[in-house]
C-alpha cells in the first residue's frame, strides 16, 4: 500500500501527481484507487478525500499515462474526465 503523502511542494513531484475528481468515495476506497491506477506505474502516494483523490507517481510519464488511460472511465457510477472544458478537467496532472 502506498503512503498517504501526496502534498509535496517539489515542482518535480507536482508534475507526477494526478487529481481524480468526481469520485464516489462512499464506495471507492484507497485500495480501489491504487488498484486502478497502479497499472500505469509505481505509486508512491495516494490520498482519498470526500469526492476526490490524488495519486502520486514516481515520474510525470506515469501520471500522464494514467490521465490518458482513465479519462472518461466510469467508476462506481460516476464518470472521470473533462467537465466544462480543458481547464476544468476532473482527471489531470498538476
Amino acid at each position: 500500500m502506498a503512503s498517504n503523502v501526496t502534498n509535496k511542494t517539489d515542482p518535480r513531484s507536482m508534475n507526477s501527481r494526478v487529481f481524480i475528481g468526481n469520485l464516489n468515495t462512499l464506495v471507492v476506497k484507497k485500495s480501489d484507487v491504487e488498484a486502478i491506477f497502479s497499472k500505469y506505474g509505481k505509486i508512491v502516494g495516494c490520498s482519498v478525500h470526500k469526492g476526490f483523490a490524488f495519486v502520486q507517481y514516481v515520474n510525470e510519464r506515469n501520471a500522464r499515462a494514467a490521465v490518458a488511460g482513465e479519462d472518461g472511465r466510469m467508476i462506481a457510477g460516476q464518470v472521470l474526465g473533462p467537465f466544462g472544458g480543458p481547464s476544468e478537467d476532473l482527471l489531470r496532472t498538476f
